[in-house]
This record gives C-alpha cells, sequence and structure tokens, in this order.
C-alpha cells in the first residue's frame, strides 16, 4: 500500500496520547522536584488549591482548543491554529516560540536528569562523573526511542507512567488512612492558604507543572478519530493531571501538618516528599521512589522529543524548514529526520552548559525551565486569541461557549498567568535581574524571528496563509 510521504501514521489512541502527556507533565517530578519549592517559596499549604485553580484556567482554555482540534486536524497543533486564525507571521512567530520553549525545557530536564542520576550511582557504590556524562546517554537513549514509530514511545512512556502513578497514589493513601502527621484537615482548599505567602510564585510552579497538555492535538495524524479522539484526550489530560496534584500535594502538606508542611519545605526542598515516602511507606520504598524519579524524567525528554521533532516536520511541510525533514520514515512512519535534528539541538544546548562548568540544577534547570514557562504562555495566549478570531471569521462552528465565551475567559486567565510570571520571573530562574531580562529578550527575539520568516513567506507567496496539504487537514 503506497503512503504519503509527507502524512504521518498511527493509530494511537485516547488513552496512548495521555500517557504522552502525562509523561510530558512527569508526575513524580513534579510531585518530588517543583512541588516541594513551590511550597517553600509559594503559599506553602495552599498549593493544593493552587493546581486546582490552574487546572480551571486550562481546561477552560481547553475547549476552544479542542473545538479547533475538530477542524483543524495537523501535528504543528499551535503553530497550526495560530496560523488559521491570525495569520502565517504570527503563526511562525508562534511556532518559532513552541519549538524554542520544548527546547529548552528538555535541556532543563536533561540537567535535573543527570544530576539525579549521577547521585544515585554514587550512592551505590558506582563513580562519580561529571553530570554531562550522564545528561548525553540519556540524549543517545532518547534518540534512539523518539527515532522509532510514537506507538513504540507509547508503550515505554505508559509503563513509566503507570509506576509512577502507583507511587503517587501509594503515598496519598498511606499519608490519608494514618492520618497525617496532625490529623486530616481542608485548610489547603481555603481561600485564605490560597492567598497567603506568595500565591503568584506558586501559581508560576503550577502551571509550569502542566506545560505539555497541548500535545495532545500535535499527535492529531497518528490517532484514530482524530476528531474524537483529541479533544477527549485533552479534557482527560489536564483534569487528571490537576487531580493527582491536588491530592498528592494534599497528602504531602498533611504528612507534615498545614502549619509546619511551609517551615519545613523551607529548611530543606530536596528530600521533602522523599523523607513523606520513607515515613508513611517505610525506608525501601523511598529508594524505590528515588530510582523512579529517573525514570519519570526520562519519560518526560522523551514526550517532550517527540513533540519537537514533530513540530520540525510541520514547518518543513509547510515549506517553513528544510525540506528534508518533511519525509516519513518508510518502515516506523515517524518523523525520523526531525527526531535527529532534535538529538543534535539537544547535544548542543546541554553542551554548552556543560562546557560553561554550570551548575545541572540551579542554572541549567531552573533557567531553561523558566525561560520555557514565559515562552509556551505567550504561544498559548496566541492560540486563544486566534481561535476567537478563526471562528468568528469563518463561522465554522456556532456554540458560543466552545468558540467565543470560553475562548475568551482562556486568554483572560492566561494573561493573568502571563503577568504573574514576568512580575517573579527573577525568582523562577533563580538569577539576577539582568539575567532575567536577557531571557525575556531572548523569548521576544525568537519570536519577531518567526514573524519575520513569515512576512519573508509572505512576500513570496501571498496568496494563503496554510499550504495545500495543510488545507486537506482542516474538516468541514
Amino acid at each position: 500500500m503506497s503512503v504519503n510521504s509527507t502524512q504521518l501514521r498511527g493509530s494511537i489512541g485516547v488513552v496512548g496520547i495521555v500517557f504522552l502527556v502525562l509523561a510530558a507533565a512527569s508526575p513524580l517530578t513534579t510531585v518530588a522536584g517543583s512541588l516541594p519549592v513551590m511550597i517553600a517559596l509559594g503559599n506553602g499549604a495552599g498549593a493544593p488549591l493552587t493546581y486546582i485553580v490552574a487546572a480551571a484556567i486550562l481546561l477552560v482554555f481547553s475547549v476552544g482548543y479542542a473545538a479547533m482540534s475538530g477542524r483543524i486536524v495537523d501535528t504543528g497543533a499551535f503553530y497550526a491554529y495560530v496560523t488559521a486564525g491570525l495569520g502565517r507571521r504570527l503563526g511562525l512567530g508562534a511556532a518559532a516560540l513552541a519549538v524554542f520553549a520544548y527546547t529548552t525545557i528538555q535541556a532543563a530536564i536533561y540537567g535535573l536528569a543527570a544530576n539525579t542520576v549521577g547521585a544515585l550511582v554514587v550512592q551505590y557504590g558506582g563513580p562519580s562523573l561529571p553530570w554531562w556524562v550522564w545528561a548525553f546517554a540519556l540524549i543517545a537513549c532518547v534518540g534512539v526511542v523518539g527515532y522509532r514509530n510514537i506507538e513504540l514511545g507509547t508503550k515505554v512512556l505508559g509503563l513509566l507512567l503507570v509506576l509512577e502513578v502507583v507511587a503517587i497514589v501509594a503515598l496519598s493513601v498511606a499519608v490519608l488512612v494514618q492520618g497525617g502527621a496532625k490529623g486530616i484537615d481542608v485548610t489547603s482548599f481555603t481561600p485564605g492558604a490560597f492567598f497567603s505567602a506568595s500565591p503568584g510564585v506558586a501559581m508560576m510552579f503550577a502551571i509550569g507543572s502542566f506545560v505539555g497538555f497541548e500535545a495532545t492535538a500535535i499527535y492529531g495524524e497518528e490517532a484514530r478519530n482524530p476528531r474524537r479522539t483529541v479533544p477527549l484526550a485533552t479534557y482527560v489530560a489536564i483534569g487528571a493531571i490537576g487531580t493527582m496534584y491536588a491530592i498528592c500535594s494534599w497528602a504531602v502538606v498533611l504528612a507534615y501538618g498545614s502549619d509546619s508542611v511551609a517551615s519545613v519545605a523551607a529548611e530543606g526542598t530536596d528530600n521533602l516528599t522523599i523523607d513523606a515516602v520513607a515515613t508513611y511507606l517505610g525506608p525501601t520504598a523511598a529508594e524505590v521512589v528515588a530510582v523512579m524519579l529517573v525514570t519519570s524524567l526520562f519519560a518526560a525528554v522523551l514526550a517532550f522529543h517527540s513533540a519537537i521533532s514533530r513540530y520540525l516536520f510541520a514547518l518543513a511541510r509547510s515549506g517553513h524548514a528544510p525540506q528534508r525533514l518533511a519525509s516519513v520514515h518508510p518502515r516506523h512512519g515517524s518523523p525520523h529526520r526531525g527526531s535527529l535534528v532534535q538529538s543534535v539541538s539537544a547535544i548542543l544546548l546541554v553542551g554548552v552548559f556543560a562546557i560553561a562548568d554550570a551548575d545541572p540544577v540551579r542554572t541549567l534547570f531552573t533557567w531553561m525551565a523558566g525561560v520555557a514557562i514565559v515562552a509556551i504562555l505567550t504561544v498559548m495566549v496566541l492560540t486563544s486569541i486566534a481561535i476567537i478570531v478563526y471562528f468568528r471569521r469563518t463561522g465554522a462552528d456556532t456554540r458560543w461557549w466552545h468558540t467565543r465565551i470560553a475562548p475568551v475567559l482562556g486568554s483572560v486567565g492566561l494573561i493573568a498567568v502571563f503577568a504573574l510570571v514576568l512580575d517573579n520571573f527573577t525568582t523562577l530562574i533563580g538569577g539576577s535581574a539582568t539575567v532575567a531580562t536577557v531571557f525575556l529578550a531572548l523569548v521576544a527575539l525568537v519570536f519577531v524571528a518567526g514573524v519575520v520568516r513569515g512576512y519573508v513567506a509572505d512576500r513570496k507567496a501571498p496568496a494563503a496563509d496554510l499550504s495545500d496539504d495543510d488545507r486537506s487537514r482542516i474538516r468541514s
């Protein structure tokens, strides 16, 4: 059977896509890595409600996002949506930011993962090697899996994710059954707890924990019945991530007591969750969870690697990246050349920090994660506005809630979060105001570069915003 050389193949369903998205969200990494910092620097016991608020904002945004996925099935997702609504120039600006965001957050996770692997190896009697050795080894492993069809990646991610969820659920159940340190209370879900200390910082970490959920649309071409699969997977993914984080963060709060957890976290964030596991599940379980944190990080970088490969594929197919990247592997049906490019870019970016002898966590992880959150929030705001414009102009969907009200509310919520992130950006990256300004300028430069590329493309071929292949994927 002949296969379109620029059409991705696959039969991934709702469960498979949700696995990919949850893996990108990296539940165990969030619970054991980000949550303790969020509690210490943010609103302490109010963390659980913060996750719920963040999930609510993203669910409202996803209503229009899901409606758009029913009209345009394209592995470019944000790029295709912004192009359809706001034109090719802003579409390419959004695409540049999306690729930039995923690339930087992937590099951030490589730093955290390399540091975690190195510490575990030393703990169990292995050699003490530079962190970048482990980072490059992880890049190689991810590259091999990412080169193949996404269904293989789904199986790998699915297994790792199940183990993560089991660990998180086990900790939550153990704390709740044993009554925590000072009994069960619902202080975490009160407005007072939410607005205590620094809710802006907490919201920043909460939104960052959801980065990757938007990838549901990226796998539309490889999905069974994408018009149904993508919207359902989006709602399920956000709901599952929000529920999981809210319950588990509540359990961690109760493990130390609502009135004590913030001070305990401030004294040391590194082992807050692992120590809770040791207390409520035993030392052996704590060691197992520490090892599983490595698999969680691997799952996250694999998911982002897959997303970036598909963005490069979509850009090449529409003529805005080298055409060689638009080819599909004859056996695996995957964007294999985009995968190779992504592996090389990861080596280069991580290599820069290795040459600079930077700390893999305090510098590589915090700086690149902060940049990624700003970039992806910018893309989401553009997408939300594009959805409103697209449906208003085309009349392709006349449902007011799906195409007007929810997208407007989503835009307002995202803009509010974006303002909070900018206000706390220096804290987020753990650097100086000068470093923060440089990184924000870099995000703006990437966006402008994409817009300029769109301007040049318009000068050469001003007739359309979407290519013929793109238009063929628009569902009537």
